[in-house]
């Protein structure tokens, strides 16, 4: 595969916010993809502490719907329209992928190699993050669109609860996907000179 094979499919991942509910792929090719990503995505020391939770239709569904009760105690009634909507999007996908942390490999780590203890907890949210774009990019490419959502720490202990989530599991992502509804928008670069730098 050429560097231009790969950039296309990096240039095909957007943030997709228009989801319908329509299956593009096989629940087991989902399952695949994410297992594919979670096996080869690099971390440091090996430590290998990403850890996912698929949930797929009424699954998904309950997620988000505990989501948009818990925001609703803590968003002014005002101006909850607005959140309701964006979380009303998410249910009208066909799955959520919920990204962790697993912080026992972490600390572990940090008490085998205590001159690097303050670094492990940066370099495994590093290594998730490379998780979730592996992911969104796989996702992109079978034709599924997804958007990265941050809700922690917020529903973290119900979500322990409802799904029999480890305690050591920290939930760090949420990415809701399903077939693409309506495609992003046009997307706006910062002037590449002034983000990259070569020296000879």
């Amino acid at each position: 595969m050429s560097s231009q094979t790969f950039f296309d499919a990096v240039k095909k991942r957007r943030s997709i916010y228009a989801l319908s509910k329509d299956s593009v792929i096989s629940d087991e090719k989902i399952q695949e993809i994410i297992g594919q990503a979670i096996l080869h995505t690099p971390s440091s020391f090996n430590s290998q502490s990403a850890r996912a939770v698929v949930l797929l239709g009424e699954q998904s569904d309950k997620f988000w719907n505990l989501t948009t009760e818990t925001l609703r105690k803590i968003v002014p009634a005002d101006s909850f329209e607005a959140t309701e909507q964006r979380m009303n999007g998410f249910v009208a996908g066909y799955g959520t992928v919920l990204f962790f942390e697993d912080e026992t490999v972490i600390k572990g780590l940090q008490e085998q190699f205590p001159s690097y203890a303050d670094n492990f907890p940066i370099w495994g949210n590093q290594s998730n993050g490379m998780l979730q774009y592996v992911v969104w990019t796989a996702f992109a490419q079978e034709g599924i669109g997804a958007t990265l959502q941050h809700y922690s720490p917020l529903i973290d202990d119900q979500v322990r609860q409802e799904w029999n989530v480890p305690q050591e599991w920290k939930l760090i992502a949420q990415m809701p996907f399903g077939k693409v509804a309506a495609e992003a928008g046009e997307k706006a670069f910062q002037p590449l000179d002034e983000r990259l730098k070569v020296f000879k």
